[in-house]
């Protein structure tokens, strides 16, 4: 059974509750998490990404939006960086000089006393869908990709996440004989946008990209997000890889569901059957 102490529940109720962080480009999301049904609780608040968007300057936001919403429990915060050992090493979207940064002590810091786990914003949206949306019961490998500005990954076993995937950057064969590229510079939203393609001629760059991740890893199925993906009747029905395409369903809110049910189950408040693995911190 779930444990839970007091601050981790609403008024109302015995569900277990939870506190995400989803830091993006231009803004920063905060918002209460019923980890019962994956909803939010109340409005989220938001704000502007501070610029410069420097480690310092993105925590002291984010430790006012937390106190803000009045919580003392853990808090999960969804980076566009990749975490090892405890260090950013990579930032999309946020200033460069979060590369190298001490996020735990960046933290502990600017939220003293509250358990703080941090996660790639890409697989906070995977393990969103997988346990509260697209992803939900199906059996073996799942595959998120969000298409925008690039394409972002999460990795997901049984619900069990396998952090850090970066297949964006994965080399393709491209399909127009231009030779060998990233995936994200061949079939990423903005490379439709840039190029001024339709549907109709990006659809087989997208299908190109399943096809190579399909010839890797044989996903079960895939789970598409992303602001493209509010079209997905439109494109869709165009692609031609062998493996199921869903739609992701929770979008905007992926992030902070993600990151709050990884903080929950990280610090040992929530069990998920070991679905969710232990924080990469």
């Amino acid at each position: 059974m779930p444990t839970t102490s007091p601050s981790e529940r609403t008024q109302a109720s015995d569900t277990p509750t939870g506190v995400g962080v989803d830091v993006g480009g231009t803004g920063i999301k905060v918002g209460r998490v019923d980890l019962g049904t994956g909803e939010l609780i109340g409005d989220r608040l938001t704000h502007p990404t501070p610029q410069p968007a420097t480690p310092d300057a993105v925590a002291g936001v984010i430790r006012s939006m937390v106190e803000e919403v009045g919580w003392d429990g853990p808090v999960g915060v969804a980076l566009p960086s990749v975490i090892h050992d405890g260090i950013a090493r990579i930032a999309h979207n946020i200033d460069r000089s979060w590369v190298g940064c001490d996020v735990v002590a960046l933290f502990a810091e600017h939220l003293p006393g509250r358990p703080v786990v941090m996660l790639n914003d890409a697989d906070a949206a995977g393990i969103t869908e997988v346990h509260y949306g697209a992803g939900e019961g199906v059996d073996g490998l799942v595959i998120l990709l969000t298409f925008g500005t690039g394409i972002g990954s999460a990795l997901l076993l049984n619900g069990h996440l396998i952090p850090n995937t970066e297949f964006g950057h994965l080399l393709v064969q491209d399909i127009d004989g231009r030779g060998v590229d990233e995936a994200e510079h061949l079939a990423s939203a903005a490379v439709r946008h840039r190029d001024g393609l339709t549907y109709e001629q990006w659809a087989p760059h997208v299908s190109n990209v399943l096809r190579s991740l399909e010839d890797l890893l044989w996903p079960r199925a895939f789970v598409i997000g992303g602001a493209i993906s509010e079209a997905a009747e439109e494109w869709f029905p165009l692609l031609e890889n062998r493996t199921p395409v869903r739609v992701a369903v929770r979008r905007g809110d992926a992030g902070i569901i993600g990151a709050a049910l990884y903080a929950a189950a990280s610090t040992g408040l929530l069990d998920l059957d070991a679905t969710v693995s232990p924080s990469d911190r």
